[in-house]
């Protein structure tokens, strides 16, 4: 496989563990990672933005996508598609740019299928009581669809161990801290510097193929 510049980081986690808002404070602090936009054939919901939220597409351009091998990773959730267009991060990643995803361990299994270096983080709660408690705070759900969310939680969260990171949120800014130490960590790679630093590598006569 090709040496990439570009690093492909996976953030997954349960629901109400603050992913997204991990995310976002990383993206906002360092702007040279790539959020990768996913796309999907559900309608855009009031104030979304094609190519922002998602690429919107129908169902025959999502489906012929999928059958050309021109998704990384996809679902079926609720009657509608989801997927990782794959060019795009193909292209991000030689080009010497980190790509974030933010997926479900299922999505994450995909991905690897293409990119096996990619790097897993799995965001875990405390507590699963602070799990419920930050649920009910965010006022989104009913009592039974957090319910169903806690019940489904403890089925993800058995998947952490296929990860090669696990940030246990229990504090906002020490569990940023540890995200943005995972990229630094990732970038300093042998492969990854090797990718960015072909050039010297050569002048000092360090073979490409010793990058595993």
């Amino acid at each position: 496989m090709p040496l990439r510049a570009g690093n492909v980081f996976m953030v997954v986690a349960p629901s109400g563990a603050g992913k997204s808002s991990l995310v976002n404070a990383l993206l906002t602090a360092d702007p040279s990672i790539h959020l990768s936009v996913s796309c999907t054939t559900r309608a855009p919901r009031p104030g979304e933005v094609d190519g922002r939220e998602y690429h919107f597409v129908s169902e025959p351009d999502f489906l012929a996508k999928q059958l050309a091998n021109g998704l990384l990773e996809w679902a079926e959730v609720h009657g509608n598609y989801y997927g990782t267009p794959a060019d795009w991060i193909l292209q991000q990643t030689a080009a010497g740019q980190d790509v974030l995803l933010e997926i479900d361990w299922q999505g994450a299994r995909q991905v690897r299928k293409s990119f096996p270096e990619a790097i897993g983080i799995f965001i875990l709660p405390p507590s699963i009581e602070t799990l419920e408690a930050r649920l009910h705070k965010r006022g989104q759900d009913d009592h039974a669809v957090i319910a169903r969310r806690l019940l489904a939680a403890g089925g993800e969260i058995a998947h952490s161990p296929e990860f090669e990171y696990v940030i246990i949120n229990q504090e906002f800014s020490a569990a940023l801290a540890d995200l943005t130490t995972i990229v630094a960590a990732a970038r300093l790679r042998f492969r990854s510097q090797a990718a960015r630093h072909a050039e010297l590598f050569s002048q000092l006569g360090i073979p490409h193929s010793a990058a595993n």
